[in-house]
């Protein structure tokens, strides 16, 4: 059986419980492992605050989008530009979803977006540990431009890649 259609589409506000659900599923599938739980808690409730996010939408250095199949959200993006080029701070599918190309759809759209934003480079973090998430990236053109320790309060860091590609 075929797959249904997936359908990529800017983030609007109607999204922002959907995404916070959906940030959920997928943190508690992958970090577990990775990071503590209450690393998990407190980075989830910082990064997918809906007045946060609400305030992105409203920011023209940052884009929103968000993957369904059907009426079901299965994945969303945030890219962020700035000076070094474009960021791509999020990009995260459903667990059931993944490896089905809805991620590769939200990473076209970031690239396609950041080439109108004039960045010639698009890069991300990812955790260390995190080895899927990392195969992924290279199989979409990353490689690893280094390594760091990123203090983000309250005792927590972030041990991350840093990965990058020309657009």
């Amino acid at each position: 059986m075929d797959e249904p259609r997936t359908d990529v589409s800017r983030l609007t506000a109607a999204d922002l419980d959907a995404v916070g659900a959906l940030a959920r599923t997928v943190w508690q599938s992958t970090y577990p492992p990775l990071i503590s739980q209450a690393q998990i808690d407190a980075m989830l409730a910082d990064r997918y605050a809906p007045q946060r996010i609400r305030d992105q939408l409203d920011d023209a250095r940052h884009a929103w989008w968000v993957a369904r199949q059907g009426h079901a959200l299965v994945g969303f993006a945030h890219a962020l530009g700035d000076e070094t080029g474009c960021k791509l701070d999020k990009l995260y599918v459903h667990p059931d979803h993944q490896r089905l190309g809805i991620g590769a759809a939200l990473l076209q759209e970031i690239a396609g977006w950041a080439r109108a934003q004039q960045a010639h480079r698009l890069w991300l973090q990812v955790n260390r540990g995190n080895t899927q998430a990392i195969r992924a990236y290279e199989k979409y053109g990353f490689h690893i431009a280094g390594s760091r320790v990123f203090d983000i309060g309250n005792g927590f860091v972030m041990d991350d890649h840093v990965m990058e590609r020309a657009l």
